[in-house]
């Protein structure tokens, strides 16, 4: 897990027993011809659910995101607000975190590119929500023919001990 002396690597764990519940939700709604709750976030063919579990959870600091696509696509990560439950399939809009990080490799390319600036938001956000949960939930959405399979990805943080 840690490839330094005071490194914290977690990695995004797909939660597919999750996702399968909130794709059951939206046809649910479908086969009863009912509309969802105001603002209530339905899952899209695209979005999978994905968890990081905090193995540890004060004196973090985030250093970086792991993000390893292995053809060219884009892959939007967003968190959610939720907090114990593992139950998101009446997930409001109003529970997913700003800013999100957006992923992506261009055609040809070695490197993943991300927007530094929200993707070092997001992360600092993380660190700051660990202190107060064990788990975090996050949508991860594939676009351009990236596939779930074909991505491997952690979150990196420097483990602060107070001396």
């Amino acid at each position: 897990m840690a490839a330094a002396a005071g490194m914290l690597e977690l990695p995004f764990v797909r939660d597919d027993q999750l996702t399968r519940c909130m794709r059951l939700r939206f046809q649910s709604l479908q086969q009863k011809n009912i509309r969802p709750q105001d603002g209530e976030k339905l899952l899209r063919p695209n979005e999978h659910v994905y968890r990081v579990d905090f193995i540890r959870q004060h004196n973090l600091r985030f250093l970086r995101w792991n993000i390893q696509l292995e053809r060219p696509g884009k892959v939007t990560v967003t968190g959610t607000s939720q907090h114990w439950t593992p139950d998101l399939t009446h997930l409001m809009n109003r529970q997913l975190l700003e800013p999100v990080g957006i992923f992506w490799k261009k055609p040809g390319a070695k490197e993943v590119e991300c927007n530094e600036a929200d993707a070092q938001e997001f992360g600092e956000r993380i660190a700051e929500l660990a202190q107060i949960r064990k788990v975090m939930y996050f949508l991860l959405a594939f676009a351009d023919g990236l596939e779930p399979a074909q991505l491997k990805g952690s979150i990196v943080f420097k483990n602060q001990l107070r001396g």
